[in-house]
């Protein structure tokens, strides 16, 4: 309590009125609680339990008045606010241990009917093997190392043959490849210089031909030029190890692809509603630049594109973005999320001080764990830095389990079946760095008057302005290199130096807290960080003896590390929580010893480098302890310098980029299988997934509304014949891709649909495309609204420059005599997407081949981890569960049941009798965006697409609005039912899209719909 004067104040005024307080009449306060002791109170509760800040404002109000019993007043009501929001912060605490505890038993059900499913016991093996980077009983594992020149060489021969081309996916901050704006806010950081480097690194390595960084085009006033150029290449940091063999186009690029507002740089939550618009140009990209590879290296006019070895997705965003283009290009996707949402959102509601409401306002948290659930689902492997994320951070995710996935991975090693189970593999590479440029300083301070003799090696500039601050420059210099942000934890730095005396005798403090112009110009946060600093250095007078320089660059900060090192110093991260920690990777090479928090990445860094300490941040008399100990004594500085200097080649970029394209090279390749060579021996164009997912994007899930169509004898049903379709469709695809099927009836011949209308189907020969996704409550509804939309177009129609799809949860069988009834042929369509994304037929000009073809790539396009019969166990186990809850005690009432009639191979459908006694099935949206496929299959040009929808719809609702297409919505429409089971998102809508999009408009459903279409300026009068 020494020297908080306000405390000591606050305090005696308590004492003050805490007699009255007895006498007088009761308080609120004395009625909630009986008697009540303020001073013990004060001292228990209070002064343990709140942030100082908070207290003394309301300090300050409370004495800000001249009436003493005014004052009484004030103070009574102050001490019942703190003790109610003591109660309020109490009963967060209990919510949130009892959703944890809830959140536990339904995994541990989860992991009891899965093990259940799996008609074969686990053997010993199976039960007690470490699956490489996935164990979870922290059995320490130690990097992989690079033993010696040779190793790397050997390594390096191996990979000469490939040529890889990779897409990473970064779409927050300002990236760009040299003089990084690090610390520029909170959106250009760790994660910025991560991606760029690795780009960097990737491109120089042997056996990648080209790497592709995907990042947001920002032509804005408010940042440089160069984040508005549409491309920049990455220049290696050591040219002379790049291959005599690299072509035009090789090497690495930053590609900037525009969306979201024009002309203006926006924070990483506001960029959620225009994903879908990055990720239709990013495809476009991708497409453009395959062909141009294929030309490239291939050669000889073979058109053979060079898909992506892999695209890896950096952060939520980014991963929402890869999850799509993985599932359009059928290419293996990679995850890296450097900060996750579910563990953000447990700390923020720990703290208390805002409600869940408030936190997904600002931070659109549960969107943002929504992308993260996605990115798990597809991603092939995720890609963490420490141990610590894997088990404590990933495993609050629905879509990873630790002990299930190592049960899933013990069983692929054996060849045994998952039953349609999937789950990433979890792999720590810590993040490289390099060294080749670092030369470790050997000198101190005492050695800065040599350069006289030397007058060309002048010390940076950098030097001077950090050295300025203080009035001994000799002496050890503890460096933080931090952002301003309340969990770095400076503050508590600050206070650990200013109250430990020999600390501050033996040593100076600099903080490298980004860069600044005006504290008044910072965000409210960085500028309360910075003015709280700011105090304590008054406070403690610590002027002369902390550093605190308003602006560096990126190219300083060699130089800053230099200067540390130099003078025998201490690097220091005192961050609550430290994800990974790369800056003391940075400072380990650069020979200085580190103080670090014992929470998170540290811990990982520390066991191989060995060069320092590690200390509980929240303990301010260890951090001091830690410091002094490692300043004063000169012995163990020096060894943990050297431990360092020795071990610092394990987190090289050439050993980081050495495992990251092992496991690459390790996935079996996929590409879109219509792009098959006709000279292969059809051996890998169907390459089958190791284990299938029942939680997957592919997912098409439709429910039928009429309460009585399900068949209720088929909840036991086995579909024994799962694994004959499957098969079929393969011959099927396979006979298709050599020529040699030529003889099918309906759906079953797209090459004689191609030749009979040209080559292509029609769709490729429109001009528009314009799809008709309207959900009703009745078929009449519907066809009338078709009926219009058609009649608005007739002109064009007639003239073939606008073609139609219709997308549709009925069957193919269905189709036929819902248009009839309705006085329209198959011929208005030029294709039809049917048992809710399941399904794509064209319309077939040949009266021989019926009326409509199938596509049969499209259906080894979403095969890929569809879970088959795992994932029927799993949908019948869950109606099941819904009929228990919901009948009330009636056995006969079934509420949801299988329709095994209107089942496909794709799509499982279910009969639902009350859709508001089912619970929320979000878990099971399909996001499958059918005009991707179109995309990349026929080349359709998505700006000149124009999707119909309504107010509302299924599942596929979010995965039709937004991008480069455009949306008509059409007022009034929806489907009641359907509403009843899929608007219960946990994020508004506006999240997806955004409402001022130029690419959206609304018409009321009895509008002349061309109008609508000309406010999206697609026709003339």
């Amino acid at each position: 309590m020494a020297g908080n004067d306000w405390v000591n104040s606050y305090l005696e005024a308590i004492l003050d009125v805490g007699q009255p307080l007895d006498d007088a009449r009761p308080s609120l306060l004395l009625r909630e609680r009986g008697r009540f002791t303020p001073s013990r109170y004060f001292v228990e509760e209070v002064i343990t339990g709140y942030d100082e800040t908070d207290l003394h404002k309301s300090w300050t109000k409370a004495v800000a008045t001249r009436s003493t019993q005014e004052r009484n007043t004030r103070l009574e009501n102050m001490c019942w606010r703190i003790w109610n929001l003591a109660r309020q912060k109490k009963q967060h605490e209990e919510k949130e241990a009892q959703r944890l505890a809830k959140r536990r038993l339904e995994r541990e059900r989860g992991r009891r009917e899965i093990t259940d499913d799996m008609s074969e016991e686990f053997s010993e093996g199976e039960k007690g093997d470490i699956i490489s980077d996935v164990s979870t009983h922290g059995i320490k594992s130690r990097l992989a190392r690079i033993n010696s020149a040779e190793s790397m060489e050997i390594w390096a021969n191996q990979q000469k043959g490939n040529k890889l081309y990779l897409v990473l996916i970064s779409l927050h901050g300002l990236i760009r490849g040299e003089n990084m704006e690090l610390g520029r806010d909170s959106d250009t950081g760790g994660q910025v210089k991560y991606v760029v480097e690795l780009a960097r690194a990737l491109g120089s390595m042997p056996g990648v031909y080209r790497v592709d960084l995907l990042t947001r085009q920002v032509s804005s006033p408010d940042v440089d030029y160069s984040y508005g150029e549409p491309t920049e290449m990455l220049t290696p940091r050591d040219s002379e190890d790049l291959s005599d063999e690299m072509g035009e186009s090789s090497g690495a690029y930053i590609v900037r692809i525009p969306f979201g507002p024009k002309d203006k740089y926006i924070p990483k939550e506001l960029l959620w509603p225009h994903i879908a618009e990055f990720v239709d140009g990013a495809m476009s990209h991708i497409i453009q630049m395959s062909n141009v590879l294929g030309e490239q290296v291939v050669g000889g006019g073979s058109g053979k594109p060079i898909w992506p070895s892999a695209i890896h997705g950096h952060y939520a965003d980014a991963g929402d973005a890869a999850a799509l283009l993985s599932g359009a290009l059928n290419v293996p996707m990679i995850l890296t999320g450097h900060s996750l949402g579910r563990d953000k959102l447990e700390q923020l509601l720990k703290q208390g001080r805002l409600s869940k409401e408030e936190i997904n306002s600002t931070y659109k948290i549960m969107r943002r764990i929504e992308g993260e659930e996605l990115s798990l689902d597809v991603s092939e492997m995720v890609i963490t830095s420490t141990r610590q994320e894997i088990d404590e951070q990933w495993r609050l995710y629905d879509g990873f389990d630790p002990i299930l996935e190592r049960k899933l991975r013990a069983r692929i090693k054996r060849n045994v079946s998952c039953y349609g189970r999937f789950m990433p593999r979890m792999v720590k590479i810590p993040p490289g760095m390099e060294f080749n440029h670092i030369v470790p300083h050997d000198g101190d301070m005492e050695d800065a008057d040599g350069n006289e003799e030397h007058p060309t090696s002048r010390d940076p500039p950098i030097w001077a302005e950090i050295m300025r601050f203080f009035s001994n420059s000799r002496k050890p210099m503890i460096l933080a290199l931090a952002r301003p942000d309340p969990k770095k934890n400076i503050t508590t730095l600050v206070k650990a130096f200013g109250e430990c005396r020999p600390l501050r005798e033996l040593a100076n403090l600099a903080l490298i807290m980004g860069n600044r112009d005006g504290i008044d110009e910072m965000s409210s946060t960085s500028s309360s960080v910075l003015l709280s600093v700011l105090k304590l250095v008054d406070k403690y007078d610590l002027y002369g003896q902390v550093a605190y320089p308003k602006h560096h660059k990126q190219s300083d900060v060699p130089d800053i590390y230099r200067l540390a090192a130099k003078s025998k110093g201490v690097f220091i991260n005192p961050a609550f929580i430290e994800p990974f920690g790369l800056t003391l990777i940075e400072a380990a090479a650069y020979g200085l010893p580190m103080v670090a928090t014992k929470n998170g990445g540290p811990v990982d860094i520390h066991r191989i480098l060995d060069n320092g300490l590690l200390v509980d941040p929240h303990d301010q008399q260890s951090l001091s302890e830690a410091l002094l100990k490692l300043v004063a004594d000169k012995h163990l500085w020096a060894k943990c310098r050297q431990n360092g200097l020795k071990n610092i080649h394990q987190f090289s970029w050439p050993e980081h980029c050495k495992t990251y394209l092992s496991r690459i090279t390790s996935f079996k390749p996929r590409h879109p299988q219509w792009q098959s060579d006709d000279d292969d021996d059809g051996d890998n164009s169907e390459p089958e997934s190791p284990g299938d997912s029942f939680r997957d994007i592919s997912l098409n899930l439709r429910f039928s509304f009429d309460g009585g169509s399900g068949n209720d004898g088929s909840m036991n049903q086995e579909v024994s014949s799962s694994m004959d379709r499957k098969s079929k469709i393969e011959a099927a695809v396979l006979n298709w891709s050599k020529g040699k099927d030529s003889s099918r009836k309906m759906g079953s011949s797209l090459e004689r649909s191609e030749v009979s209308s040209g080559k292509f189907p029609a769709v490729r020969r429109r001009k528009f495309i314009f799809v008709i996704a309207l959900d009703f409550d009745g078929e009449k509804d519907t066809l009338a609204a078709t009926r219009r939309i058609l009649e608005a177009v007739e002109k064009e129609r007639a003239d073939g420059s606008v073609g139609f799809i219709l997308s549709t949860s009925l069957k193919i069988s269905e189709i036929t005599s819902f248009l009839e009834s309705g006085g329209l042929s198959p011929n208005d369509f030029d294709a039809f997407v049917c048992n809710s994304g399941s399904d794509l037929y064209y319309t077939s000009l040949s009266s021989e081949d019926g009326p409509f073809v199938v596509d049969f790539y499209y259906h080894s396009h979403v095969e890929y981890r569809w879970g088959g019969e795992g994932l029927r166990k799993t949908l019948i186990r869950w109606a099941s569960s819904v009929n228990e809850k919901r009948s009330g005690g009636d056995d006969d009432e079934q509420i949801v049941t299988l329709a095994e009639h209107l089942s496909t191979d794709y799509c499982y459908t279910f009969a639902v009798k009350k859709p508001a006694a089912v619970p929320p099935v979000r878990e099971l949206r399909k996001v499958l965006r059918i005009q991707a496929y179109l995309f990349v299959r026929w080349g359709i040009d998505l700006a000149k697409m124009v999707v119909f929808v309504g107010e509302s719809g299924d599942t596929d609702y979010e995965g039709l609005l937004g991008g480069l297409h455009k949306s008509v919505v059409l007022e009034g429409v929806s489907c009641s039912a359907s509403n009843a089971l899929h608007t219960n998102r946990s994020y508004p809508l506006t999240d997806v899209i955004s409402l001022e999009s130029n690419n959206v408009v609304h018409a009321p459903l009895d509008s002349d719909v061309r109008e609508a279409l000309k406010k999206l300026e697609l026709l003339e009068d």
